[in-house]
């Protein structure tokens, strides 16, 4: 059964996380079946266009007003040989129920039957003795039939090491594979013995390439709100110097802009005079507004983002006092929201949302960190612009 998600619902303000797949239900109007969600979520419940659980879904599966498989659909041909055949058992509701219940426990950040099933090749490994293969066999008959050939993640041999693991000295794989021997049993264990190795080097050569990925976790995500200020700006600095209509007078390509906005938008302008209608606006919205109406510049979605990046350098380095309340948020994901602003520039919450504004923040913090670090001459801040060479002081 293929699981999508993510999914969720809201019980008393809290997110319920969520996975869904396709099962077969019976219609109550003419018995005929057709295609339809199962959602199961983490506190057990599950949803098939009526509210269940577990016990429900077993009496559901049992009274056939739910299929795992296409009723009338004509079964797949025996297998001549269970130890070559490359299929898995059939899927049963049984084995369904047991998949559902696997679902659970991993939405809750438990072990599933696959997991616990390795947790115990690995016992094994550590102490070859028979009541620990016991526990092995035991813990791979509880992986759903149906899943008891992938459980290795090996394409080419699927589980059959494991099985002949699980298959005493003497006896045949599956009941028609070969005969097991010492030598067999030993063969398995060196091929999970190179899996460790593998796995080994990999995590390695991760540890190399990935040298600079973050240690730890990092702050927590600021978010960037659109404030309306009727009063006018504050006079006490805060997180709204962030926004880009704040008025920051800032020198951007021997030009003058009121804000990051004025400057954006008049940029966008093709014709030379709604440049400085723009650049002329008394606030950054009424700017915008105007920009907005004017023809744009024909490059203007190639070089937009490079024009914003270096707009915002010149802000925060021409404005130490803007400068700090920037690094003051650390390491945190800047989430930049509003109404105001293309899906493009911001957090929005659909997939529209591409939260630019956020990331070139992001971006300038940095580099006024490395200034800190490095100082001016491993200045990394400098771009060239619409054919204006610029440097970030930074």
């Amino acid at each position: 059964m293929t699981w999508r998600g993510p999914t969720y619902r809201t019980v008393d303000g809290e997110r319920i996380d969520g996975a869904w797949c396709h099962v077969w239900q019976r219609s109550r109007w003419d018995a005929e079946y057709y295609l339809d969600d199962l959602i199961v979520f983490a506190d057990g419940a599950v949803r098939c266009q009526d509210r269940t659980d577990l016990a429900g879904l077993e009496k559901l599966l049992a009274s056939g007003r739910i299929s795992v498989t296409r009723p009338g659909a004509p079964a797949l041909p025996d297998e001549p040989s269970k130890w070559r055949s490359r299929r898995g058992e059939p899927l049963t509701p049984e084995g369904f129920l047991s998949e559902v219940a696997d679902k659970i426990e991993e939405l809750n950040g438990r072990p599933t039957t696959g997991q616990r099933c390795w947790e115990a090749i690995r016992r094994y490994q550590q102490e070859p003795e028979e009541r620990n293969r016991e526990l092995l066999r035991d813990a791979y008959l509880a992986v759903p039939a149906h899943r008891r050939i992938y459980v290795l993640g090996d394409m080419d041999l699927q589980d059959r090491p494991l099985r002949i693991l699980l298959t005493d000295l003497g006896e045949a794989v599956d009941g028609d594979g070969p005969v097991v021997t010492a030598d067999m049993h030993q063969e398995s264990l060196d091929y999970f013995r190179r899996g460790d190795e593998g796995v080994a080097r990999e995590q390695e050569r991760r540890a190399v390439q990935y040298a600079d990925d973050p240690s730890g976790p990092g702050q927590a995500a600021v978010i960037s709100h659109q404030t309306v200020y009727p009063q006018g700006w504050p006079e006490a600095l805060g997180l709204f110097v962030l926004r880009n209509d704040y008025p920051a007078q800032i020198t951007f390509a021997s030009e003058i802009y009121p804000s990051v906005l004025h400057g954006y938008w008049a940029m966008s302008a093709a014709d030379t005079a709604d440049h400085r209608l723009v650049q002329e606006m008394p606030s950054g919205r009424e700017a915008q507004d105007l920009g907005g109406r004017a023809v744009q510049r024909a490059d203007w979605p190639a070089v937009r983002l490079a024009v914003m990046g270096g707009l915002l350098r010149a802000k925060f380095t021409q404005h130490p006092e803007l400068a700090e309340i920037l690094l003051s948020t650390g390491d945190a994901t800047i989430s930049y929201t509003g109404f105001s602003d293309s899906p493009f520039w911001r957090d929005a919450p659909d997939s529209r949302g591409r939260n630019w504004m956020g990331r070139l923040l992001e971006l300038v913090r940095s580099e006024l960190r490395a200034k800190q670090s490095f100082g001016d001459h491993r200045d990394p801040g400098s771009s060239t612009v619409a054919g204006n060479s610029t440097k970030s002081q930074i």
